[in-house]
Protein backbone atom coordinates (compact mmCIF):
# COMPACT_ATOMS: atom_id res chain seq x y z
CA UNK A 1 0.00 0.00 0.00
CA UNK A 2 2.76 2.11 0.86
CA UNK A 3 4.44 1.90 -2.35
CA UNK A 4 1.28 2.06 -4.28
CA UNK A 5 1.19 5.76 -2.83
CA UNK A 6 4.53 6.46 -3.61
CA UNK A 7 3.95 5.92 -7.13
CA UNK A 8 1.09 7.53 -7.42
CA UNK A 9 2.55 10.79 -6.26
CA UNK A 10 5.23 10.13 -8.26
CA UNK A 11 2.92 10.01 -11.06
CA UNK A 12 0.39 12.99 -9.82
CA UNK A 13 4.20 15.31 -9.87
CA UNK A 14 5.37 14.17 -13.35
CA UNK A 15 1.87 15.29 -14.62
CA UNK A 16 1.86 18.53 -12.94
CA UNK A 17 5.16 19.46 -14.01
CA UNK A 18 3.33 18.64 -17.87
CA UNK A 19 1.05 20.88 -17.13
CA UNK A 20 2.80 23.79 -15.56
CA UNK A 21 5.07 23.50 -18.83
CA UNK A 22 2.03 23.21 -21.41
CA UNK A 23 0.62 26.38 -19.53
CA UNK A 24 4.16 28.29 -19.70
CA UNK A 25 4.26 27.07 -23.25
CA UNK A 26 1.07 28.67 -23.74
CA UNK A 27 1.36 32.06 -22.52
CA UNK A 28 5.30 32.74 -23.66
CA UNK A 29 3.80 31.78 -26.99
CA UNK A 30 0.91 34.54 -26.49
CA UNK A 31 3.29 36.72 -25.42
CA UNK A 32 5.44 36.71 -28.99
CA UNK A 33 2.37 36.74 -30.68
CA UNK A 34 1.06 39.97 -28.69
CA UNK A 35 4.50 41.61 -29.04
CA UNK A 36 4.53 41.02 -32.89
CA UNK A 37 1.02 42.82 -33.14
CA UNK A 38 2.59 45.57 -30.82
CA UNK A 39 0.37 44.11 -28.28
CA UNK A 40 2.99 45.05 -25.96
CA UNK A 41 0.83 46.40 -22.55
CA UNK A 42 -1.00 42.63 -23.11
CA UNK A 43 2.24 41.09 -23.68
CA UNK A 44 3.52 42.03 -20.15
CA UNK A 45 0.74 40.89 -18.49
CA UNK A 46 1.24 37.20 -20.12
CA UNK A 47 4.74 37.66 -18.85
CA UNK A 48 4.28 38.07 -15.58
CA UNK A 49 2.08 35.66 -15.24
CA UNK A 50 4.99 33.25 -16.22
CA UNK A 51 7.31 35.07 -13.87
CA UNK A 52 5.04 35.12 -10.93
CA UNK A 53 3.24 31.69 -11.47
CA UNK A 54 5.68 29.34 -12.94
CA UNK A 55 9.69 31.11 -12.43
CA UNK A 56 11.14 27.91 -12.64
CA UNK A 57 10.23 26.83 -16.10
CA UNK A 58 11.67 26.94 -18.60
CA UNK A 59 10.50 29.83 -20.42
CA UNK A 60 11.11 31.82 -18.06
CA UNK A 61 14.64 32.94 -18.89
CA UNK A 62 13.01 33.80 -22.90
CA UNK A 63 10.10 35.62 -20.78
CA UNK A 64 12.88 37.94 -19.09
CA UNK A 65 14.56 38.49 -22.56
CA UNK A 66 11.24 39.22 -24.04
CA UNK A 67 9.94 41.22 -21.47
CA UNK A 68 13.30 43.67 -22.29
CA UNK A 69 12.70 43.40 -25.71
CA UNK A 70 9.31 44.67 -25.49
CA UNK A 71 10.41 47.57 -23.32
CA UNK A 72 12.75 48.78 -26.01
CA UNK A 73 10.46 48.45 -28.42
CA UNK A 74 8.22 50.66 -26.68
CA UNK A 75 11.06 52.99 -26.42
CA UNK A 76 11.08 53.28 -23.02
CA UNK A 77 15.03 53.17 -23.29
CA UNK A 78 16.06 53.31 -19.27
CA UNK A 79 14.47 50.87 -18.35
CA UNK A 80 14.96 48.56 -21.23
CA UNK A 81 18.81 48.98 -20.40
CA UNK A 82 18.39 47.98 -16.61
CA UNK A 83 16.27 44.66 -18.18
CA UNK A 84 19.17 43.75 -20.54
CA UNK A 85 21.72 44.11 -18.20
CA UNK A 86 19.88 42.20 -15.78
CA UNK A 87 19.30 39.30 -17.52
CA UNK A 88 23.31 39.35 -18.48
CA UNK A 89 24.14 39.36 -14.84
CA UNK A 90 21.43 36.45 -14.17
CA UNK A 91 22.48 34.50 -17.33
CA UNK A 92 26.05 35.27 -18.48
CA UNK A 93 26.72 32.59 -20.27
CA UNK A 94 23.46 32.28 -22.18
CA UNK A 95 23.90 32.01 -25.58
CA UNK A 96 22.55 35.58 -26.45
CA UNK A 97 24.43 37.25 -24.53
CA UNK A 98 26.51 38.78 -27.64
CA UNK A 99 23.07 40.06 -28.53
CA UNK A 100 22.11 41.38 -25.23
CA UNK A 101 25.52 43.59 -24.73
CA UNK A 102 24.86 45.00 -28.42
CA UNK A 103 20.82 45.84 -26.73
CA UNK A 104 22.68 47.45 -23.95
CA UNK A 105 24.88 49.91 -25.68
CA UNK A 106 21.46 50.44 -28.12
CA UNK A 107 19.39 51.20 -25.02
CA UNK A 108 22.03 53.77 -23.64
CA UNK A 109 22.36 55.08 -27.59
CA UNK A 110 18.94 55.77 -27.81
CA UNK A 111 19.09 57.94 -24.52
CA UNK A 112 21.53 60.23 -26.58
CA UNK A 113 20.13 63.68 -26.32
CA UNK A 114 19.76 65.53 -30.03
CA UNK A 115 21.96 68.38 -28.67
CA UNK A 116 24.90 69.01 -26.79
CA UNK A 117 23.72 70.78 -23.78
CA UNK A 118 22.12 67.97 -21.76
CA UNK A 119 23.70 65.27 -19.80
CA UNK A 120 25.64 63.27 -22.43
CA UNK A 121 26.15 60.53 -19.82
CA UNK A 122 24.48 57.64 -22.09
CA UNK A 123 26.49 58.25 -24.81
CA UNK A 124 29.40 57.44 -22.19
CA UNK A 125 27.61 53.93 -21.34
CA UNK A 126 27.02 53.58 -25.09
CA UNK A 127 30.68 53.67 -25.82
CA UNK A 128 31.41 51.60 -23.24
CA UNK A 129 28.95 48.67 -24.21
CA UNK A 130 29.99 49.26 -27.81
CA UNK A 131 33.34 48.44 -27.39
CA UNK A 132 32.95 45.77 -25.20
CA UNK A 133 30.97 44.27 -28.64
CA UNK A 134 34.12 45.21 -30.41
CA UNK A 135 36.79 43.48 -28.31
CA UNK A 136 35.11 40.49 -27.74
CA UNK A 137 33.30 40.14 -31.28
CA UNK A 138 35.18 42.25 -33.50
CA UNK A 139 34.33 40.04 -36.69
CA UNK A 140 30.63 40.05 -36.73
CA UNK A 141 27.60 42.46 -38.27
CA UNK A 142 27.30 43.99 -34.72
CA UNK A 143 30.67 45.01 -34.40
CA UNK A 144 30.48 47.18 -37.62
CA UNK A 145 27.32 48.50 -36.03
CA UNK A 146 28.94 49.11 -32.84
CA UNK A 147 32.11 51.16 -34.70
CA UNK A 148 29.37 53.38 -36.52
CA UNK A 149 27.67 54.05 -33.11
CA UNK A 150 30.85 55.08 -30.97
CA UNK A 151 32.28 57.42 -33.62
CA UNK A 152 28.74 59.00 -33.85
CA UNK A 153 28.63 59.15 -29.66
CA UNK A 154 32.44 60.36 -29.74
CA UNK A 155 31.26 63.74 -31.78
CA UNK A 156 28.43 64.25 -29.61
CA UNK A 157 30.91 64.33 -26.39
CA UNK A 158 33.45 66.27 -28.26
CA UNK A 159 31.31 68.98 -29.61
CA UNK A 160 30.07 68.80 -25.49
CA UNK A 161 33.71 69.69 -24.79
CA UNK A 162 34.39 72.30 -27.21
CA UNK A 163 31.41 73.90 -26.52
CA UNK A 164 31.97 74.21 -22.54
CA UNK A 165 36.21 75.02 -23.43
CA UNK A 166 35.03 77.57 -25.65
CA UNK A 167 32.23 78.88 -23.28
CA UNK A 168 35.11 79.29 -20.05
CA UNK A 169 37.14 81.35 -22.61
CA UNK A 170 34.84 83.71 -23.52
CA UNK A 171 33.82 84.42 -20.07
CA UNK A 172 37.29 84.71 -19.44
CA UNK A 173 37.58 81.97 -16.63
CA UNK A 174 41.00 81.30 -18.09
CA UNK A 175 42.10 78.25 -15.56
CA UNK A 176 38.99 75.96 -16.28
CA UNK A 177 39.05 76.88 -19.98
CA UNK A 178 42.66 75.71 -20.07
CA UNK A 179 41.49 72.79 -18.35
CA UNK A 180 39.17 71.83 -20.91
CA UNK A 181 41.30 72.48 -23.82
CA UNK A 182 43.83 70.06 -22.13
CA UNK A 183 41.12 67.46 -21.65
CA UNK A 184 40.17 67.97 -25.48
CA UNK A 185 43.58 67.06 -26.59
CA UNK A 186 43.78 63.85 -24.46
CA UNK A 187 40.19 62.68 -25.19
CA UNK A 188 39.90 63.86 -28.96
CA UNK A 189 43.11 64.01 -30.57
CA UNK A 190 42.65 61.66 -32.97
CA UNK A 191 40.88 64.54 -34.29
CA UNK A 192 43.59 66.89 -35.70
CA UNK A 193 41.68 70.20 -36.23
CA UNK A 194 40.13 70.65 -33.11
CA UNK A 195 42.95 69.13 -31.32
CA UNK A 196 45.67 71.58 -32.96
CA UNK A 197 42.70 74.47 -32.00
CA UNK A 198 42.64 73.48 -28.14
CA UNK A 199 46.74 73.41 -28.53
CA UNK A 200 46.09 77.15 -28.99
CA UNK A 201 43.86 78.28 -26.77
CA UNK A 202 45.64 76.33 -24.16
CA UNK A 203 48.74 78.71 -24.53
CA UNK A 204 46.52 81.95 -25.04
CA UNK A 205 44.66 80.68 -22.05
CA UNK A 206 47.70 80.36 -19.84
CA UNK A 207 49.09 84.04 -21.08
CA UNK A 208 45.59 85.30 -20.23
CA UNK A 209 45.30 84.07 -16.77
CA UNK A 210 49.65 85.58 -16.54
CA UNK A 211 50.51 81.57 -16.01
CA UNK A 212 53.67 82.66 -17.46
CA UNK A 213 55.59 79.49 -16.73
CA UNK A 214 52.99 76.83 -18.32
CA UNK A 215 52.73 79.22 -21.24
CA UNK A 216 56.45 78.70 -22.32
CA UNK A 217 55.68 75.17 -21.17
CA UNK A 218 53.10 74.52 -23.26
CA UNK A 219 53.98 76.77 -26.10
CA UNK A 220 57.17 74.91 -26.91
CA UNK A 221 56.08 71.53 -26.02
CA UNK A 222 52.93 72.39 -28.99
CA UNK A 223 54.55 74.38 -31.50
CA UNK A 224 56.34 70.82 -33.22
CA UNK A 225 52.88 68.64 -32.85
CA UNK A 226 50.85 70.87 -34.78
CA UNK A 227 49.84 72.60 -38.44
CA UNK A 228 52.55 74.87 -39.87
CA UNK A 229 49.15 77.52 -39.73
CA UNK A 230 48.58 76.87 -35.72
CA UNK A 231 52.33 76.80 -34.95
CA UNK A 232 52.53 80.32 -36.44
CA UNK A 233 49.39 81.93 -33.65
CA UNK A 234 51.12 79.48 -30.76
CA UNK A 235 54.85 81.41 -31.44
CA UNK A 236 52.58 84.53 -31.73
CA UNK A 237 51.03 83.68 -28.46
CA UNK A 238 54.84 82.64 -27.09
CA UNK A 239 56.22 85.62 -28.28
CA UNK A 240 54.16 87.54 -26.31
CA UNK A 241 54.49 85.08 -22.41
CA UNK A 242 58.00 86.03 -23.17
CA UNK A 243 57.52 89.80 -23.39
CA UNK A 244 54.91 89.93 -20.54
CA UNK A 245 56.97 87.93 -18.48
CA UNK A 246 60.06 90.31 -18.26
Amino acid sequence: MKYLLLLLLIISCGSNDKDNRGEAEKLFAEAQELAKAERYILATEKLNIIKSQHPYSFYATPAELLHAEILYKQENYIEAAAAFMLFRDFHPRHEKIPYVILMIAESFYKQIPKTIDRDLEPAVEAIRYYQEVLDRYPDTEDAKTAQKRIKAAQEMLKKKDVYIADFYFKTKKWGAARYWYLDIINNHHKDTKTAYRAALRVVEASRLNKDYEDCIEYGEKFQGAVDKETRKAIKSALDKCYKEKQ
